[in-house]
This record gives structure tokens, sequence and C-alpha cells, in this order.
């Protein structure tokens, strides 16, 4: 998976589809992002207890910084190289394998951005996103780091995969995706066991995701606006892809 993806669904809606019972976001900005970078914060669901009272888990959104940053780092830089996590090795790097364990979270998405080399070296960019126009939950793990000056940053990094079907053609990976009957059980704090937790994770059904060619605007993060995921014109497409 590259690294930048959409998340423009209104905070209300992921509110009502995924069940929050606590809206963590409090008055910090949530506006829509259709070119999400390495460091951006972004919507997750995730499942936790409070500081007063641990026992008591609730499922919250939050905004976390993309970009997995571990409690032993020693700056934040680490975590631009941490934005995503292989699905083969994550219960097993120091990185992210007590995470995996336990902290567990939904990163949704409108869809992300895939970069292909066409045969005259240049890359043209697809948007990969659900068929029905639904939200994807991407497999997510974060984890709190505390800064020497006290402050706590709480970030997240993307479980990728081995890409399917004609995906494959454009990118070699693409993000593991939750279907919906597996929320409950992925956030669940209290499922630990490396097996266990790596059993709910299968590749996307083939055929329920589609991509289409944009505009290379997206490779420039300053853009940010709905007309980076609309596709190209047949006039603007390239001749041949595969």
């Amino acid at each position: 998976m590259c690294g930048r993806y959409a998340t423009a669904r209104q905070r209300q809606e992921l509110l009502d589809t995924f069940g929050i019972e606590f809206d963590g976001t409090g008055d910090d900005p949530f506006e829509p992002s259709y070119n999400v970078a390495p460091t951006d914060p972004v919507p997750a669901i995730l499942e936790r207890g409070s500081k007063d009272h641990p026992e008591e888990v609730v499922r919250q959104l939050r905004l976390l910084r993309w970009g997995l940053v571990p409690s032993w780092a020693k700056d934040l830089s680490i975590g631009s190289r941490m934005i995503n996590a292989r699905v083969e090795t994550v219960h097993e790097k120091p990185a992210f394998r007590r995470a995996f364990a336990k902290r567990r979270c939904l990163l949704p998405a409108d869809g992300y951005f895939e970069w292909y080399k066409l045969e005259d070296g240049k890359k043209q960019p697809f948007f990969i996103h659900p068929k029905d126009g639904g939200i994807m939950a991407m497999a997510g793990l974060y984890e709190l780091w505390r800064a020497p000056e006290g402050e706590w940053v709480t970030s997240c990094t993307v479980i990728t995969t081995e890409a399917t079907d004609e995906l494959g053609q454009i990118h070699d990976r693409m993000p593991m995706i939750v279907p919906s009957e597996r929320w409950d059980a992925w956030l669940d704090p209290a499922r630990t066991a490396p097996d266990d937790v790596r059993g709910l994770l299968v590749p996307a059904i083939a055929g329920t995701l589609e991509a289409f060619p944009v505009s290379n605007l997206v490779g420039n993060v300053r853009n940010n606006g709905p007309e980076l995921v609309q596709p190209l014109s047949s006039g603007d497409n390239p001749d041949t892809l595969f």
C-alpha cells in the first residue's frame, strides 16, 4: 500500500456506522481529507478504558497520528517509516507485536491511492475503493508514546496484505480490510492470543473493490479536495493499462 488514502465521511456518520459510545475527538478539527499523508491526524475507532476506569472498556472515536511510534522510540521521526505493517510479520516485529496483541483499531477510509508504472516509465495514480460506495474499515494498530517533555502522542499504522486479483497489477500490497461482522472481535482488547487475532484477518473478497485512474494532483500533499477521487475523463485515460 502506498502512503495516501482518503477519509471524507462526516463525524456523525462514523459515530453511527461504528456504534461509537464515546467521541474522543472533542474539539479537535475534524475535516474531510481526500489526500491523507503520513503524520496527518486520521479518524480511528478503538476500544479501551479511561484513565479513571480502565476496566470499563468503551468504543471510541479518536484522531491519531498516522505513522506508528513505538513506546520505546527516542523521537517521533520513526513514525513516518511505520505507516504500514505487513500482516505476515506484524505479530512478531518488535515495533508492532504489543499493539497487535491488545491495541488494535479500525481506520475508516473511502479508498486509497496507488501508482501504476506505465511502459514509458511514468506513474499513473489510481483510486481503489469499495464498489458499493461503503466505508472501508482498514485494520490498524495504535500505540502510545510519551515525549521527553511529557506530552502523550497516540499514533497508528495500517496492516497490509498481498493484493488480490487485478489490483495486484497496480501494486502488490493493499490494506487489510475488516468486514463488519468481525469489528467487535478485532477491537476487543481482551482477545490477545496472536493466532486467534491473526485468524480474524482475511483478504478482501475478490471483486468487491474497483480501481480507476485519477489526476496526478494527488501526488502533491497540498492538494486536498473531492476532485482527487474523481475518475479521469475518457480522453485523459491511458490507452492501455493492463
